[in-house]
């Protein structure tokens, strides 16, 4: 039987569900975006309303598919999007956003993320998203990819301490942000999302995944996708356009991992004894 998604509280009180949809790699094909969408709309309707995006995916092209999936039932859907650190100027954010909300087809965008930090500093991109909130063209802003330095500096800047949400890769090969990163967002109340949660499909062959996957009678990707969301205060973020993997990605919310699922994950996957640098895709 399939259960309500838990859900993620974010800083500014937003309850978000913390198994959602991502969108890396939709809308390069024009060909395939009623497709893509339509597999969007699929989430959605199982209950994946959190849909991630970015102004670089597809130059623009994945925010297009999202605003077909989402007409007609906005108000029933998280969007995130994000900016380019090429971009991030406190001007260039402002002007970033617009686009991308022209794009989307929405007046507003739930959580505006900055993609990566780049060459403009902290403190320009920050003013923008402060400027955006208050004309309303954002409800929340947050950062991808930052590493705890980089979180240090954010939380030094002036309104840095609003941050919503860390975007970064995080999986069971990529198991690095628990030394450090996640403690101390943790610490703060900061959620993470993460990215590439089933490293792309990379781990699904495991022999530890197939066979709890076996013993669950469910499947490799809801037990990675399970892993992820055992961790409190994460999100994750799948992207997948194939109908049948929707449906399997949703089933990591409906599973429970026991103590002896989640200590035979742990040896078979190790965490690094030490930090090592934040990794990406």
């Amino acid at each position: 039987m399939m259960t309500v998604i838990s859900t993620v509280t974010l800083p500014s009180g937003s309850k978000v569900p913390a198994l959602g949809q991502g969108t890396w790699y939709m809308g390069d094909d024009a060909r395939r975006r009623t497709e893509e969408a339509d597999a969007l709309k699929l989430g959605i309707d199982l209950g994946m309303s959190l849909i991630d995006t970015a102004e670089m995916y597809a130059s623009g092209g994945a925010e297009e598919v999202v605003a077909e999936a989402i007409r007609g039932q906005r108000d029933s859907v998280f969007v995130v999007s994000k900016v380019l650190p090429s971009n991030a100027s406190r001007d260039g954010t402002i002007k970033a956003c617009e686009q991308s909300l022209r794009r989307l087809q929405t007046d507003v965008i739930d959580l505006y993320l900055l993609h990566w930090r780049g060459g403009y500093a902290l403190e320009e991109t920050v003013a923008a998203f402060e400027t955006l909130m208050e004309s309303g063209k954002i409800r929340s802003w947050g950062v991808s990819n930052f590493d705890i330095d980089d979180m240090e500096d954010l939380d030094a800047v002036a309104g840095g301490a609003a941050v919503s949400v860390n975007q970064i890769l995080y999986n069971l090969k990529r198991r690095g942000p628990e030394v450090a990163l996640m403690p101390w967002c943790s610490s703060r109340s900061i959620p993470l999302m993460a990215y590439s949660p089933i490293e792309q499909g990379r781990l699904l062959n495991h022999p530890s995944l197939t066979g709890i996957a076996q013993e669950l009678e469910t499947t490799a990707a809801a037990v990675a996708l399970g892993w992820v969301l055992s961790h409190d205060g994460v999100i994750a973020i799948p992207k997948s356009s194939n109908p049948e993997h929707i449906r399997s990605n949703r089933l990591a919310a409906d599973l429970e991992l026991t103590p002896a699922h989640l200590n035979a994950l742990d040896r078979a996957f190790r965490r690094p004894t030490n930090r090592v640098p934040l990794e990406m895709l």
